[in-house]
C-alpha cells in the first residue's frame, strides 16, 4: 500500500516507519477517481458520506440485500419445517447461514482483488437471486434447499469483502470510509429488526415460497443498483494464475502480518463472546416465562443498542474521539455478560443486552487501523477474510454456547462468557498495542483525518 510520504510500506513489521513518522503521516493517498482529501471537512459526519451519490447506490442495494436475506432465512426455515417437520433441519438452515463462510471467505477470498468491484458484486447478486429463485420451485428437495443455502452463505463473505474494499475506492480511506463502514453496520443491525418484522408479516398472509420469490427480487434490485449507481473501477490485482491457489496465498499473507493478525482478531474476539448472551435469549426467557412479547423485546435489545451508539459515536464525536474508544468499548462488550450471574428480571435483562450492543463502537477505530495497515492490492480479500472470519467465529459461540447450556445453568454459561471474554479481549489489545511500536500510534493526532 502506496505511503503519502514515500514508497510502499516494506511487509515485515519491523521494517515498517516508526511511530512519529506514522504519527506525522495522514492516510493512503487517494486514486484518480476518488474524493480528493483536501475537499472534505475535518470532522465529517453521515451527512458528508450521504453526500456522495456513489455511496447512496451502495447504501439502497445494501439495505435490499440486507433485508433478503434475513427474510429469506426465516422463510427458507418455515418451508423446511413444513416440509419435514423437524425442528433440527429448520434449525440447520440457520447455522447453514454461517458456517459457509469460512469456505468462501479463504478460498474464494482473491476474487475480490482479481476482478473489478463493480463485476463482482452484481454478479454476486445475481447468483443469490437464483438460488432464492431455485428455492421458489415447486418440488425442491431438501438437500438442494440446503445446499442452495450453503451457495449464498459462501458468496456472502466474498460480496461484503468486495463492498468494503470499493467503499475505499468510493469514500477515501479517512473519515469518510470508517463512517461508510458505520452506516453498513447500522443496516446489519437494523435489517435484522426490519427483516424480522417483515419476515413474520409476509408469512403470516403468504406462503414460505412467494416470500422466497420477493427475496430474489430484492437481490436484482440490489444488483441493478450497483450496476446503474456505482462506476466501473478496474481490478486492484492484475496479477493471473490459479484463483484458488492465489487466494490461499494472499489469506497467508495476511495472517503472516503480526499488525494485520492481531487486527484480524481484535475484530473476531468481541462479537465471539458477544452472542453468547444472544444465542442463548430463548431457554432465558423460557426461565423467566416471558412469554412471546418478551422474548421478542429480548431478541431486539441488542441491535437497538448497536444501532443507538454507532449513530451516537458516528454523530456527535471527533476523529479522534472515535478512535480512543476502541480499546474501552472492546472490551466493555463482553462484560455485560457478567450481570447474567444475578438472575435478572426482564427489563435489567433488556438493560444489559442493550449495553452489549453499544460495544460495537470499537469498530470506528479497528477499521481506520486494519485499512491502513493492509497492502493496496489485498483490500478486498483482507476484508474478506475480516467478515468470513468474524461470522465463522461468531457461528462457533453460539455453537459451544449452546453445548454448555446443556451442562451447566444459563447463570452460569452467560457470565463464563464475560469472564473468558474479558481475558482474551485484553490479551488482544494488548498484542495490538505492542504492533504500534513501529506501526504508528493508534489514535490519531488532533487534526488528522
Amino acid at each position: 500500500m502506496p505511503s503519502p510520504t514515500g514508497p510502499a510500506r516494506p511487509g515485515p513489521a519491523a521494517d515498517r516507519p516508526g511511530a512519529a513518522d506514522r504519527a506525522a503521516a495522514s492516510p493512503r493517498p487517494a486514486a484518480a477517481d476518488r474524493p480528493a482529501a483536501s475537499a472534505r471537512p475535518a470532522a465529517p459526519g453521515y451527512r458528508a458520506v450521504f453526500a456522495v451519490p456513489e455511496f447512496r447506490s451502495v447504501f439502497a442495494a445494501h439495505l435490499l440485500s440486507s433485508l433478503g436475506v434475513v427474510v429469506c432465512e426465516i422463510a427458507l426455515s418455515l418451508l423446511v419445517f413444513d416440509l419435514t417437520g423437524s425442528p433440527l433441519l429448520s434449525a440447520l438452515t440457520f447455522a447453514l447461514g454461517l458456517l459457509p463462510y469460512v469456505l468462501g471467505g479463504t478460498l474464494l477470498s482473491a476474487v475480490a482483488d482479481r476482478y473489478p468491484a463493480r463485476t463482482v458484486l452484481v454478479v454476486c447478486d445475481v447468483l443469490c437471486a437464483l438460488a432464492a429463485a431455485g428455492m421458489v420451485a415447486p418440488g425442491t428437495p431438501i438437500a438442494l434447499l440446503l445446499f442452495l443455502r450453503c451457495v449464498t452463505a459462501a458468496i456472502a463473505p466474498v460480496f461484503a469483502g468486495t463492498r468494503a474494499a470499493t467503499l475505499g475506492e468510493i469514500l477515501g480511506d479517512g473519515e469518510l470510509f470508517v463512517l461508510g463502514r458505520s452506516v453498513i453496520r447500522i443496516v446489519n443491525q437494523g435489517a435484522q429488526l426490519a427483516g424480522f418484522a417483515a419476515g413474520g408479516l409476509l408469512l403470516a398472509v403468504v406462503q414460505p415460497r412467494a416470500v422466497l420469490a420477493i427475496t430474489a427480487c430484492t437481490f436484482i434490485g440490489s444488483a441493478l443498483l450497483l450496476r446503474l449507481g456505482t462506476r466501473a473501477r478496474p481490478a486492484r490485482d492484475t496479477a493471473r494464475g490459479a484463483l484458488l491457489g492465489a487466494s490461499l496465498t494472499g489469506t497467508r499473507r495476511l495472517l503472516a502480518d503480526r499488525r494485520i493478525r492481531a487486527l484480524l482478531l481484535l475484530t473476531w474476539l468481541p462479537p465471539t463472546f458477544v452472542v453468547v448472551p444472544e444465542a442463548l435469549l430463548i431457554p432465558y426467557g423460557d426461565l423467566l416465562g416471558t412469554g412471546p412479547a418478551g422474548l421478542g423485546l429480548l431478541l431486539c435489545s441488542m441491535p437497538i443498542g448497536a444501532i443507538t451508539a454507532e449513530t451516537l459515536v458516528g454523530t456527535f464525536l471527533s476523529p479522534p474521539a472515535r478512535t480512543r474508544l476502541t480499546y474501552p468499548m472492546g472490551l466493555f462488550a463482553v462484560l455485560p455478560s457478567l450481570g447474567f450471574a444475578t438472575g435478572p428480571s426482564l427489563g435489567w435483562s433488556v438493560l444489559l443486552l442493550v449495553l452489549t450492543g453499544t460495544g460495537i463502537s470499537y469498530n470506528f477505530g479497528v477499521d481506520r487501523w486494519f485499512v491502513a495497515a493492509v497492502p493496496e492490492e489485498l483490500l478486498g480479500q483482507a476484508m474478506t477474510v475480516m467478515q468470513a472470519g468474524r461470522m465463522t467465529i461468531m457461528g462457533l459461540g453460539m455453537g459451544l454456547a449452546g453445548v454448555a447450556a446443556e451442562y451447566a445453568p444459563l447463570q452460569m454459561v452467560m457470565p463464563t462468557a464475560g469472564v473468558v471474554g474479558s481475558v482474551c479481549v485484553l490479551a488482544v489489545i494488548f498484542e495490538v498495542r505492542r504492533t504500534d511500536v513501529g506501526c504508528g500510534p493508534a489514535v490519531p493526532a488532533a487534526g488528522v483525518p
